[in-house]
């Protein structure tokens, strides 16, 4: 069995004490996922793991998703199953206490494939998984909310930055005993985004994916490039073609930079024998990985 995960890919210009309270969220977030795999699947292990990043509050995800244009907080998440090859998602979703477990929901007692806006609220109430919304809202937050918000009225906010402040998306793939592999991804999407946008995250091929006999994946940085670049499918791709997980995933993030500039993405990605391996065209990428008695984790 092994665990991967990943806090998203940007600048990561925080002080040393922040550092290390990710760094210490993502080896619990991967231990949480090994525990799951130990107890169930695969797909327990990634919804642990990105549950437990959401709950953090550190990253850009769950209770610490940014702020939209309009001041509210629209999440987007995605799950993969590699053994079935489905998947399940929601998107531009608010209020509830987990989008990854929301979006497993999707997975397993619906039709569909991805449920958006008051649809996943409905969703969301059936299964008591409604928060209130204040638990989203921090000062730090409303605070920052403010810079941006002067930021754009003096013409200088992009997309490409905002991986510069809080954390960004977060994800994890995995492998359990019976060789099944997962995927999951999860994020609050960007500062000022439009209120409605949707990123990677909730986008099977873009920002996750899973297939057993080859492997799975989980992207993080500007969803649009993400999208438009097919990453996580990109990748797998690669994998197919190269045999090697290392390869693939920087092949995948070379394409993006070659397309789009640097500064736009990374991923993480293991394949069915279980190796993992990261890639980012960013100057940081939280991340790490784990097996039974030995985790690593770095920024």
């Amino acid at each position: 069995m092994i665990v991967a995960v990943h806090g998203g890919a940007g600048l990561w210009r925080v002080e040393e004490r922040i550092k290390q309270e990710v760094k210490k969220a993502l080896a619990a977030a991967i231990s949480e996922g090994l525990l799951a795999a130990e107890r169930g699947s695969a797909l327990d292990a990634v919804v642990a793991a990105v549950e437990y990043m959401e709950k953090s509050g550190l990253f850009n995800a769950g209770y610490g998703s940014v702020y939209a244009i309009d001041g509210r907080v629209y999440m987007d998440a995605g799950v993969m199953d590699g053994r079935s090859k489905r998947a399940g998602a929601v998107a531009a979703v608010e209020g509830v206490k987990s989008a990854v477990r929301l979006a497993r929901y999707v997975l397993e007692n619906t039709d569909h494939v991805i449920i958006s806006g008051e649809g996943a609220r409905l969703l969301a109430a059936k299964t008591g998984l409604l928060e209130a919304s204040y638990k989203f809202y921090t000062e730090e937050k409303n605070k920052r909310f403010q810079e941006v918000v002067q930021e754009a009225r003096r013409g200088n906010w992009h997309y490409k930055r905002v991986a510069e402040f809080f954390g960004d998306t977060v994800g994890a793939v995995a492998l359990d005993r019976d060789g099944n592999l997962a995927a999951a991804t999860s994020t609050g999407g960007v500062w000022l985004k439009w209120p409605g946008r949707i990123g990677d995250s909730p986008i099977p091929g873009a920002g996750f994916w899973a297939e057993n006999g080859v492997g799975a994946f989980s992207a993080t940085g500007v969803g649009e490039v993400i999208i438009m670049s097919a990453l996580s499918l990109r990748a797998r791709d690669e994998l197919i073609k190269t045999g090697d997980i290392g390869v693939a995933v920087e092949k995948a993030i070379g394409f993006v930079t070659e397309s789009y500039g640097p500064n736009t993405a990374g991923i993480i990605g293991i394949d069915s024998k279980g190796r993992p391996a990261y890639a980012y065209n960013t100057k940081a990428m939280a991340r790490g990985w784990g097996k039974r008695g030995e985790i690593y984790v770095d920024l």
